[in-house]
């Protein structure tokens, strides 16, 4: 117990240590999720492809679920800094220059997010399917992303946006279209982008399809 009006002691390099090791199992999990799926991922096979003791994924992760959320979470974002997606650079972009320039930057922060996060979304969706807990979890992110979708909508715009195009490009940038494009149809990620771009495009013009 640490005395009275003293700090209690932290070494930086314990904490870059055990930052270094929530990595490694966040990077196993994703690896892991990505490819085998929920059912098929076990807390040791997590541990073990991290190189550690299943006592320390523990230590780092209560459960499966709290770990195949946080892996989502790094991959919407890049990294595992606790900031935001709305509050990063990359969001910020889509403010910045010409129409097209941002409706560009839109479209890379799209394909990137759910080149991270595809094979982690197909995990929970696996996961959804028997475990309520994961279900709602599924729920509560697509209801985020709707709210990150519109947010950064009226970044490129500059406008407000009604229900109806939020939607639309909730719709068409969600990682089952971008699985369905890049691994069945087997689109390059870069064809995926390109086609993003180009949707956006058609969808934000000022003065298309006047419903907008």
């Amino acid at each position: 117990m640490t005395a009275p009006g003293r700090r209690a002691y932290r070494s930086p390099r314990r904490q870059q240590q055990a930052a270094e090791t929530r990595a490694g199992v966040l990077a196993a999990a994703t690896a892991l999720f990505g490819t085998r799926g929920w059912s098929a991922t076990g807390m040791r096979d997590v541990a073990r492809e991290a190189g550690v003791a299943v006592e320390t994924v523990y230590a780092n992760f209560r459960s499966k679920t709290e770990l195949l959320m946080a892996a989502i979470d790094v991959g919407v974002v890049g990294d595992a800094d606790p900031v935001p997606l709305a509050q990063r650079p990359e969001f910020a972009r889509l403010s910045a220059g010409e129409l097209a320039d941002r409706i560009t930057a839109a479209a890379h922060l799209m394909t990137d997010i759910n080149r991270r996060i595809s094979g982690l979304r197909r995990a929970l969706a696996e996961a959804a399917g028997s475990e309520p807990e994961l279900a709602a979890k599924l729920l509560q992110a697509e209801n985020r992303r709707r709210v990150n979708v519109r947010q950064g909508v009226e970044l490129v715009t500059g406008r407000d946006v009604g229900e109806d195009l939020r939607d639309e490009i909730w719709a068409m940038s969600g990682v089952d279209v971008f699985h369905l494009l890049t691994e069945i149809a087997g689109w390059s990620v870069a064809k995926y982008e390109r086609w993003v771009a180009d949707v956006l495009g058609r969808l934000l013009v000022p003065g298309e399809e006047g419903r907008r």
